[in-house]
């Protein structure tokens, strides 16, 4: 039987070896559910896993916003009608599978996979929104290398941290 550090090394080396997908959301749904299924079988608690699929829904969401606004073809309420299609595509498919929904996997009442993309989401939108609001106090500027960075997964890490500890 192999240990959890030999086959997460076996799938990383099958993944880096893979051609590229050009995956499309439901694609993008499947492998969010994958990731759940090998974060819960790595031990990660599902609220931790939670955050980071929010903040990567969040983040899909704006860049595809963004996209539009440089192609041309933004409409308004954009990035709602993306918002509900990335984590429609994403959190239906987990519940249909039962990741979601289970009565015994809650955290203050709410079911912690959800809570967590919930949490994620806003998180990282709110940290992505001051990084744009402080470099436009700095004359367009960012304040240091790799702020966007810092003030959009920064958060997530702490949150993650904080989660550990709540949930062990």
């Amino acid at each position: 039987m192999l240990n959890k550090k030999t086959s997460l090394i076996s799938i990383l080396v099958i993944l880096a070896a893979a051609a590229p997908a050009k995956a499309v959301c439901p694609v993008c749904a499947v492998a969010v559910g994958a990731g759940v299924g090998l974060s819960r079988w790595l031990g990660v608690d599902d609220a931790i896993t939670g955050l980071w699929v929010g903040g990567l829904l969040a983040a899909l969401t704006m860049w595809t916003k963004n996209w539009l606004i440089k192609k041309g073809k933004n409409f308004k309420l954009s990035g709602i009608v993306f918002a509900i299609v990335y984590y429609g595509l994403t959190i239906v498919p987990l519940f249909w599978m039962n990741v979601i929904g289970h009565p015994y996997n809650t955290l203050w009442g709410m079911d912690k996979l959800l809570l967590g993309i919930i949490i994620g989401s806003v998180v990282f939108y709110a940290g992505a929104n001051l990084y744009f609001y402080l470099k436009t106090k700095n004359n367009g500027h960012a304040h240091f290398p790799f702020e966007k960075i810092a003030l959009s997964v920064g958060p997530l890490v702490a949150l993650s941290a904080l989660f550990y500890f709540i949930t062990r």
